[in-house]
């Protein structure tokens, strides 16, 4: 009887290991790993300069459509390497889509542990500007913004900082207040420490990972928001490029040359599916009652 569950627990281990990780996860790993490389590593990758012009040699087709072989994935129209500009634009718009995420979750983290300290009327104020915040279309909030203050980088980046802190708030209050009423918290409080020690030592780090997921969710879509306004000429501006900035350039050369528009479209569909599946993964290991299952 051993014996025969011996070699059951042999024949499951591949189920098991698949089951751990997916090929679709892995899949998806190693393509942010490369994107990792190429935000890290663009100044090395890139063949050429992506500013650098030249009209006598504009929209020019990949190489392997009989195009230049200098130039692999072609080039715009005004003559500028389309692979050079896409590696820019991916950590360009990668730098846009994780600080502003960073800040985001900065500011919904504080928020909610200010409300589910304080309580009472703190809390109501801050859930009362959550609820606010999630009414209005953030397009419209990220217009004024930019409208009122311009459209710098890091302001940019700053304003994308907005988008999505209210589901940081209420979900950082929810656990906190939950995480309050458990034995560990209440103990700690019991022997005198101060409410910072009980929140940064024993709330946060068993908080910490509903708050990856939620960074995971919402990261993604911070890189479609700023590929919306970079397409509609309101994010990232020239000199610097971003892939929102590129499709929307190669919009008007879809019938001539479709691959100033095609790659950055390829590569944002490629980098927001790739961040979704490892959130999900990450979820699903994280939660006890999807691992149960």
């Amino acid at each position: 009887m051993a014996l025969t569950t011996l070699f059951r627990r042999k024949d499951d281990a591949p189920v098991k290991a698949e089951a751990r990780y997916p090929a679709l996860v892995i899949a998806a790993l190693v393509l942010l790993g490369l994107i990792l490389v190429i935000f890290l590593f663009a100044d090395w990758l890139a063949p050429y300069d992506y500013r650098t012009q030249s009209l006598l040699k504009r929209l020019k087709p990949p190489s392997f459509l009989g195009g230049l072989p200098q130039h692999p994935l072609g080039t715009d129209e005004l003559g500028r390497d389309v692979l050079s500009r896409l590696i820019y634009a991916i950590r360009f718009s990668v730098l846009v889509a994780l600080g502003g995420t960073l800040i985001g979750a900065l500011i919904g983290t504080t928020l909610g542990f200010i409300a589910a300290h304080f309580r009472g009327l703190t809390e109501e104020a801050i859930m009362m500007l959550a609820d606010v915040q999630a009414s209005l279309p953030f397009m419209m909030i990220a217009l004024a913004l930019i409208a009122l203050f311009g459209g710098g980088f890091f302001l940019f980046v700053a304003i994308m900082g907005f988008y999505g802190w209210e589901v940081f708030a209420r979900l950082t209050r929810g656990v906190v207040i939950a995480a309050n009423t458990q034995g560990y918290a209440t103990a700690v409080t019991a022997l005198g420490a101060p409410a910072r020690h009980v929140y940064l030592r024993h709330v946060l780090p068993n908080i910490l990972s509903v708050l990856i997921v939620q960074f995971t969710l919402n990261f993604p879509q911070v890189i479609l928001l700023e590929t919306s306004l970079s397409f509609l000429g309101l994010g990232i501006r020239p000199p610097l490029t971003s892939l929102g900035q590129m499709l929307g350039a190669g919009r008007a050369y879809l019938t001539s040359a479709w691959w100033i528009a095609l790659l950055p479209g390829l590569a944002i569909f490629l980098t927001t599916m790739s961040i979704s599946i490892v959130g999900d993964w990450i979820r699903d290991r994280l939660d006890p009652t999807l691992q149960s299952r």
